[in-house]
Parts: C-alpha cells; sequence; structure tokens
C-alpha cells in the first residue's frame, strides 16, 4: 500500500455494512434454509457411520452416503446401513445415497451387450433393496449417474424455443452391433453439386462443410446400400453361371427334379452331370443370397419407422404374389423376383433405408430407460410405497446424456419402461402406473456438472436454460462450484455456476428439493466442512424464524477464509471482538477475566 493509506481499520471491516441484508460479495442473492442443505460421507470408507456421525457435529439436517465406487459400496456392511437407520432416528437426520457410478447401457469399448446391460440392471436393483435398510419406514432418496464411460456429443448449439441442438462432434452407433463410430464436421470437395431443383453445378472451390448429422444420414444410407449391392453382386454371379448351364440340361429339368425329390442319382452324360452339379451350386449359392435378402428385409422393419413400416408389407405382399405365380422348380422366375424386391428396397424414391446407426445420446437412452425403469419397478414390487426413489443424475457435460434435454428424455423412458413393465406383468392399471413412475423415478440435477458446457463454448444463458429443461423432473439437488472447464468441486459462490438463475428456473421442485453439498476439492485443501461457506453464499437465516440476521452479514464479523485480510492483530483481538461475546472482559458484561492493561495487546500498560 502507499504511505498513509494505511490504517489499522482497515483490517476490520466494521459492522455497520454487515447490517444490510444482501452484505458480502460472496452472497448469490439466492436464500436457503440450512435445514435444505446436506453433506456428503467420505467415498472412500466403509465406516460410514463414524463417518456420518462426525459430519452431524457441523449441525447439518441431511446426509448423502457416496458410495459411488462400486468396490467400497460393497463391502460396506448391512450392520452399517442398519445403524445408519437407527442414527437417523436419534438426530432427526434425514439420510440419501448416492448409488455406485457405472454403465447403465450396456456399452464398452467393444460395443453394445445386451448382457452388459442386464448386469447393470441387476445391480442397479441390489442398491436400490440394500439402500432400504437406511430408511425402511420410508422413501430414501438413491442418486445413479445416467451414464459413465460414454463419451456425449460436443454441442454446437443446444437448441430450444423449438429449434433442434446441433452438433460439432457426434458419436453414432449401430443399433445392431453397438459399435461406435465419431462423426465430425468435415469439408468434402465434389467434382459436381446437384441442387435440389435437379440442376448440376460445378465444383465448388470452398468445398461444402459436412455437419454431423449430415454425416449420421451418409453413414445409414451408405450401410443400406452397400448391404444390398453386394447382394446384387452375388446374385448376378449365380445367375450367370445358371444361364450357362441350364441351357444344356434345359429339357431334362422335370426328371433332374423328380430324382431329386426321391434322392436318387440321375443317369445323365459327363457333360450333362458337370452342368447339373454347377446348377445345383448356384441355385444353393441363390438360397443363401435370398436368406441375406430375408435378413435385410428384416432389419429394414425392425429399425424402420411406421411409414417404412407400411411400404415393408406393401412389398412382402407383392414378393408372394410374384412367388405364387412361378413354378416350384423355375430358379430363374424366382432370381428375378428376388432381383425386383431388391430393387425396391434400394431405390431412394421408397426411402426404405433403416436408421441403423443412431446418436449415441438416442441409444443410450433407449437402453438406459430398460435398467433403470425395470430396476425401479423390481424394487417396487419388493417394497410397495416404501420403495427407495430412483434419481438420475447429469454426469459433467461433455459425458454422454449430460444435458438437461438428455436427462428429460432418460428420465420420461424409464418412467415409460416401469408402467410397460407394470402392465405387462399384470401387477397395475397403466394410470396408476403412471403415478408410481412419476413418484418414484426423477432427477438429480447437478449444477456444478452442467455448469462444465462452459469448455464447450456455451454461456449462462445456456446453463440455465438446460436446468430450466429438467426442472419439472427434479427431485434432487447436488451443489458444487467450479470455472466450468475442470471438474472441481467447491462450495457455492467460489465458482461461476449462475445458482441463483439456476435455482429460480428449478421452481417449486428445486426450492423443495433436498440440496447436498459436494464440496470434495474443500475438503481434500482446507480439510475443514464446508457447511459455513455455503451458508454465507446462500444467505442463510442464522435463526430458526427465517428472519434477518444472515449467515452472509456475519463476513467480517469474525476473520475467516471470506474476511479480508485474515488474522494479522494478536489473537487477543479475534477472542474479544470476533463472533460471539463470551470472550469478552467481565466488566463488559462477558466471562473473560479483566485484562490489568490494555485489551488489545493483553500486555500491561508501559
Amino acid at each position: 500500500m502507499a504511505q498513509k493509506e494505511y490504517t489499522i481499520s482497515d483490517l476490520y471491516q466494521g459492522g455497520y455494512s454487515s447490517l444490510k441484508p444482501q452484505y458480502g460479495n460472496v452472497f448469490t442473492g439466492y436464500r436457503i434454509n440450512p435445514g435444505k442443505f446436506g453433506l456428503t460421507t467420505d467415498p472412500n470408507t466403509i465406516n460410514v457411520i463414524q463417518d456420518a456421525s462426525t459430519k452431524l457435529n457441523s449441525g447439518i439436517k441431511q446426509i448423502e452416503i457416496t458410495g459411488v465406487r462400486p468396490e467400497v459400496f460393497d463391502a460396506i456392511p448391512t450392520t452399517q446401513l442398519k445403524e445408519l437407520n437407527r442414527l437417523s432416528k436419534l438426530t432427526g437426520v434425514e439420510m440419501s445415497l448416492h448409488g455406485p457410478v457405472m454403465d447403465s447401457a450396456g456399452m464398452s469399448q467393444q460395443g453394445f451387450s445386451e448382457l452388459n446391460r442386464e448386469d447393470a440392471e441387476r445391480k442397479i436393483t441390489d442398491v436400490l433393496k440394500r439402500s432400504h435398510e437406511i430408511n425402511p419406514d420410508g422413501n430414501i432418496n438413491v442418486t445413479f449417474h445416467s451414464a459413465e464411460g460414454i463419451l456425449g456429443s460436443e454441442w454446437k448449439t443446444l437448441g430450444g424455443e423449438g429449434k433442434e441442438r446441433t452438433a460439432k462432434r457426434m458419436i453414432a452407433v449401430n443399433r445392431e452391433s453397438g459399435k461406435m463410430i465419431p462423426l465430425e464436421e468435415e469439408k468434402m470437395f465434389y467434382p459436381v453439386r446437384h441442387t435440389r431443383e435437379g440442376k448440376i453445378l460445378p465444383m465448388s472451390e470452398k468445398g461444402e462443410l459436412i455437419s454431423p448429422e449430415k454425416g449420421l444420414e451418409m453413414a445409414n444410407d451408405t450401410e443400406w446400400d452397400n448391404k444390398i449391392s453386394q447382394l446384387f453382386f452375388n446374385k448376378e454371379r449365380a445367375d450367370e453361371i445358371l444361364q450357362q448351364n441350364q441351357v444344356q440340361i434345359q429339357h431334362l429339368m422335370e426328371y433332374l427334379q423328380e430324382k431329386k425329390e426321391k434322392g436318387e442319382k440321375p443317369l445323365l452324360t459327363p457333360t450333362q452331370e458337370q452342368a447339373w452339379m454347377k446348377f445345383q451350386d448356384a441355385e444353393n449359392y441363390l438360397n443363401e443370397i435370398n436368406k441375406s435378402a430375408n435378413s435385410i428385409f428384416s432389419k429394414a422393419y425392425e429399425f424402420g419407422d411406421e411409414q417404412q413400416r407400411e411400404k415393408l408389407k406393401q412389398l412382402s405382399e407383392k414378393y408372394r404374389e410374384e412367388l405364387e405365380n412361378i413354378n416350384g422348380g423355375d430358379v430363374a422366375g424366382q432370381s428375378k423376383a428376388m432381383h425386383r424386391l431388391l430393387n425396391e428396397l434400394q431405390d431412394p424414391r421408397n426411402n426404405l433405408a433403416p436408421t441403423m446407426f443412431v446418436p449415441i445420446e438416442k441409444f443410450a437412452v433407449e437402453q438406459s430407460s430398460k435398467t433403470y425403469g425395470n430396476a425401479a419397478f423390481n424394487a417396487y414390487k419388493k417394497f410397495g410405497d416404501k420403495t427407495p426413489i430412483l434419481s438420475i443424475e447429469n454426469p459433467p457435460a461433455g459425458m454422454g446424456l449430460s444435458t438437461g434435454e438428455d436427462l428429460k428424455n432418460l428420465v420420461e423412458e424409464s418412467r415409460k419402461q416401469f408402467v410397460k413393465k407394470a402392465v405387462d406383468e399384470g401387477k397395475i392399471g397403466e394410470r396408476e402406473a403412471e403415478k408410481l413412475a412419476e413418484r418414484f423415478i426423477g432427477a438429480t440435477w447437478d449444477v456444478g456438472h452442467i455448469n462444465m458446457l462452459r469448455k464447450q463454448g456455451f454461456e449462462d444463458k445456456d446453463i440455465i436454460r438446460e436446468s430450466e429443461k429438467i426442472a419439472p423432473l427434479v427431485k434432487h439437488v447436488h451443489l458444487s462450484d467450479n470455472f466450468g472447464f475442470e471438474h472441481t468441486e467447491l462450495p457455492m459462490g467460489m465458482g461461476n455456476v449462475p445458482i441463483k438463475e439456476i435455482l429460480n428456473k428449478l421452481g417449486k421442485e428445486g426450492f423443495d428439493a433436498k440440496k447436498i453439498i459436494e464440496a470434495g476439492n474443500w475438503w481434500q485443501h482446507f480439510k475443514t466442512p464446508p457447511f459455513k461457506e455455503t451458508l454465507e453464499a446462500f444467505g442463510s437465516p442464522i435463526y430458526a424464524m427465517n428472519m434477518a440476521p444472515y449467515w452472509n452479514q456475519t463476513i467480517g464479523g469474525q476473520q475467516d477464509y471470506y474476511g479480508g485480510y485474515g488474522m494479522m492483530l494478536p489473537s487477543i483481538n479475534y477472542e474479544t471482538f470476533g463472533s460471539g461475546f463470551s470472550r469478552l472482559p467481565s466488566e463488559l458484561g462477558g466471562q473473560r477475566q479483566g485484562a490489568e492493561g490494555s485489551r488489545m495487546s493483553g500486555r500491561g500498560m508501559e
């Protein structure tokens, strides 16, 4: 500081400004009652009783048991879970659980596996059943990540207001094989350009920018064309063999077919016998081609939309009528009928190419919704009205199913799967099942995770809009702050998460939801609970009447992390003039022994 600008009063912020309800540059502007906050247990310990008891010393009213590591959660004894129930009753503290972080879609580096998805369903069902030990008389909230280990798309726009979102980079999945391919924006140069009006234009020296969405469309068309073209190639070879050899035995066909049906060897000249053998090879070849054509038709019907299925039905009927009008032994006639069918399937005017490749978000929603919907229903069959609430959380932005739109789709599809499972098993009516699905399946919204959209170039308005999309489905909130680029976990108010606007968009659901403080980086480096810092950030009322004074007004009243220059004066200064007044000397109404000398220095008068 410049000379003469330094005065001892600068080290103490004073109390006059702290009387204002909005005091403190860490106050987010959104007030939350302290009873809405919760702390997490250490994810690396199975001694959750001891850890939860330690966290309770801060005065917290919610505890979330953190079992994010599967090997740690599986090592927690059942007795510990039952003791947590007793601890909850004894202290009046509500418990929740963060389940193991695992892949729920059945995806791996090798692609999709239904066996892997079924394994995940069994695991999540088991976690729900074990969580019931913590709160057997209520509905404990159990959080699972929407996806784990799956890279998501990198978005160019996030949509909204009737607009579709667009990608800069997309991961596409083959719905049949589960194999993944990356699709990015790329520039292509074509020898000519075709307009929609049918005009042919010369090559563009600037090239044509192909979006990931266009690349996905091209991948589907190419996959379809390649399969049919290969059948055409094989069929032409078989037809050629037929034509070359059928001439020599055409007049013997009835005789040959009769012998073939009886399993007898026909009497033929060497030339006729060779022609007959090649003819049968070509016939077998065509049969294999026919099986492949049937397989292609099946995939087109399985993965096609309703309009495509209707066209395929018409082609099927036409193909059947052609075969009925052909003599059973007329292989050439059957080949012609198959040729016409393949032509119809490949004709772009019919638009019959099925959507084999889909964005990984769509594929993951299709598979994960089965996992979560089935697991929630399995738990309901066992516990009825005491079923745990399955809350699906958004992972850090950039991973699969990390946006508000993706999470909304997953929760809604999981509820539909719950209803389908309930109706199929004949346990519950559809309308009642829908109400149960809404009650027991919801979303956990992690405000720090969605803030990481910033590394893709998005701003506050985009992060807030994603929060608005998921708002009606929120049952639980995770609080952590960061700067949008790394998955750091700080107390709110220490990063740039637009928490006030997010909570305003979450509305009543967000206000009523329990809010769990996830501040792992704060624990790691400062070794203190982040509870007080959170109360200051949210301006929580100090007293139970939910009125002033507020925790954000205490900043400056004691020299803590937020308190300016820190403890630069002698310690007795902070003992005397810090928060609380029990350390005041007796002559000023406190309990401290009166000082013989200066109260500021603690030394005698000199």
